[in-house]
């Protein structure tokens, strides 16, 4: 089998795997006849759930909700540390404006948020300008 075809393939695979995974493991995955098999089913699923599933990388807006959340600030507390109005970071957090590349730098410094989410470069939008 080179790729599934069906939903019914995808899910007959994954109760195939589900089975293997019951014998197979760390300890013996290099003496099991069924890590081979269990290696190339998970490749297989892997690559239909990535096409089938794809997951979305998060805006800079759900970036940002989320390190508040994690950090446990409000909007009031990630003004001031970038030194901003609370409407302003509303209006990132809404997805109305775009940080400058001065608050950019400060989302970077105090959130810890990637410069490259910042940016909104991914390595599939880095590789297209590259090429």
């Amino acid at each position: 089998m080179r790729h599934i075809n069906s939903e019914k393939e995808y899910n007959a695979l994954v109760n195939r795997v589900n089975e293997l995974l019951e014998v197979v493991s760390d300890t013996n995955w290099d003496t099991s006849p069924e890590a081979v098999e269990l290696d190339i089913l998970s490749s297989l699923i892997e690559e239909y759930e990535s096409k089938q599933y794809p997951i979305e990388l998060p805006s800079l807006p759900d970036i940002i909700k989320f390190r508040m959340e994690e950090m446990k600030l409000n909007q009031v507390q990630v003004a001031e540390l970038l030194n901003v109005s609370p409407s302003r970071i509303s209006e990132y957090i809404s997805g109305k404006t775009e940080p400058t590349l001065k608050i950019g730098r400060a989302l970077c410094e105090k959130l810890g948020i990637s410069p490259s989410i910042i940016l909104g470069v991914t390595p599939s939008n880095l590789y297209r300008q590259v090429v």
